[in-house]
């Protein structure tokens, strides 16, 4: 059976008596076992860390950006290498799986410009022979609880902003896939990392909340459901950390009457059930408006859906393989049922799939219509392959469903009219909004994060908000007197202003 360990202090270190089990979804068995660590474990991690950050932090900017080019080098030359592996545990098939690397490698590109991205400000003669300017630094040691649906991405999405800015990094992967992620930090070593400064360690809630109440660790980034998103920014900031907490979705697409319908089709398979459903940025709603638009969407939706091939994650056919294990399987055929009983009307239905010469946790894809605002399989995240279709009588109530609903993370409208998308995009009451692009991820140079109850916190994460969120400002006032100063000192005690 392979082992998984923890990676402190550049080597692989076993420790902590409890286990976790890896499955390989597409075969529904297990491949490994992971070493579940607690707070013992996580001051190995703290201890490295405290130890290698201050001549990190003192690295000159461009030194840093020359290891993670350098990263960026690594990470293609193993592409293939850690896509396989990423499906292997996620199931996700071997494209997407790549898609996944690639995506968070955009954002170690985006950190290989570190030393324009910290610069500070200067403003020069602010007052009589004063001068004002500010300097971004490191906080100290950083960390990352990162989800199982995106074991590449999101931990290079949160360990290459932090690390390129000068901190230590401490990343949580996911216990269901965390080979992908104890790789990453591998090749990090690899391009010139000082040992020490990217850490992976292995946990359960018992890692988390040593996490959160470890006093060195200064600022806490995480992915993950909506319940636990709040809980991890309650208790870290409770705790005096800065947090950046990002929860669950439910995504809609509206499409207006005027739509490519041939388009919309094709770009809603891909969003719906790419990746089993497992996105936080899937698109599981869509809001025809219109019962005529709805009627020629699902005309050409019920044809294109049943065309659609899943398959294990080596099937390079299939368009999705499974879901990540037995339990979420269940679950998600939980949610098709509960639908089904509140009243929607189960088009196609996914639930039952199995392949020949595999017991892996596959569900088909899944179509309802008539789905209304009051389902509870409508306000929660089903996170799978199901589609719903809720029907909207006017452009109105199409802007009203995804601004009222609890999530507020992506939303897209199809549409050639350009008023109605400059209109949708000003009034949705959602962090990201795509027109005409149906997972409106923003560009690494940007800036990812959603609103309500799919985003807590206050800084969003990559782009130039990502090096916010690692860094502190500081900010310096500074005079240098030629000795001509005489008179009273009654001006001094008046606040100081520059008028």
């Amino acid at each position: 059976m392979r082992s998984i360990d923890h990676f402190i202090n550049g080597k692989s270190v076993s420790a902590g008596s409890r286990k976790g089990v890896v499955f390989n979804p597409s075969e529904g068995r297990q491949q490994a076992e992971v070493s579940l660590g607690g707070s013992d474990v996580l001051q190995q991690a703290i201890d490295a860390a405290n130890a290698a950050q201050p001549a990190w932090a003192a690295t000159n900017p461009q030194r840093r950006a020359r290891i993670m080019f350098e990263y960026k080098r690594l990470v293609e030359h193993h592409m293939d290498e850690l896509a396989e592996l990423l499906s292997s545990e996620h199931g996700k098939v071997i494209a997407d799986a790549k898609g996944d690397v690639q995506r968070g490698l955009e954002v170690i590109e985006f950190c290989c410009g570190i030393p324009h991205a910290q610069k500070g400000e200067y403003t020069q003669g602010a007052g009589p022979g004063i001068d004002v300017y500010s300097m971004r630094q490191p906080l100290g040691i950083g960390a990352g609880i990162t989800p199982f649906n995106f074991p590449a991405m999101i931990p290079m999405w949160m360990f290459g902003p932090a690390i390129a800015t000068g901190n230590a990094f401490i990343l949580k992967p996911s216990e269901r896939d965390p080979s992908v992620p104890v790789r990453l930090a591998e090749l990090m070593s690899e391009a010139g990392l000082p040992d020490g400064i990217l850490n992976v360690v292995h946990g359960d809630k018992e890692m988390v909340d040593a996490i959160l109440d470890a006093a060195d660790i200064k600022a806490v980034s995480f992915v993950g459901s909506s319940d636990i998103a709040q809980y991890i920014y309650s208790r870290g900031t409770a705790n005096a950390k800065r947090v950046q907490s990002f929860g669950g979705a439910k995504n809609h697409g509206i499409v207006m009457p005027d739509a490519d319908l041939d388009q919309v089709v094709n770009d809603l398979t891909g969003a719906a059930f790419g990746s089993a459903g497992e996105r936080c940025m899937a698109l599981p709603v869509v809001v025809p408006v219109g019962d005529e638009t709805a009627a020629r969407l699902r005309e050409k939706l019920v044809p294109a859906i049943e065309k659609l091939r899943v398959g294990v994650s080596t099937d390079p056919e299939a368009h999705y393989g499974p879901v990540i294990n037995e339990a979420h399987k269940s679950r998600v055929e939980n949610w098709i049922q509960k639908c089904k009983d509140e009243g929607g009307e189960l088009v196609i239905d996914g639930r039952g799939l199995e392949l020949q010469g595999t017991d892996g946790w596959f569900v088909g894809p899944t179509l309802f219509d008539h789905v209304k605002p009051h389902f509870e399989s409508y306000k929660e995240e089903i996170f799978g392959p199901v589609l719903q279709m809720v029907r909207a009588d006017t452009f109105e109530e199409a802007v009203r469903l995804p601004s009222e609903h609890q999530y507020g993370n992506g939303v897209a409208i199809f549409t050639r009219n350009g008023h109605a998308a400059r209109e949708f995009a000003h009034r949705v009451n959602v962090g990201m909004v795509g027109i005409n692009v149906p997972i409106p991820v923003p560009v690494a140079y940007h800036t990812f994060g959603g609103w309500k109850r799919s985003g807590f916190g206050d800084i969003d994460q990559h782009g130039m908000d990502g090096i916010k969120f690692w860094t502190k400002a500081k900010k310096i006032t500074q005079r240098w007197p030629d000795g001509s100063a005489s008179g009273d000192n009654k001006d001094a005690f008046v606040i100081p202003t520059m008028g």
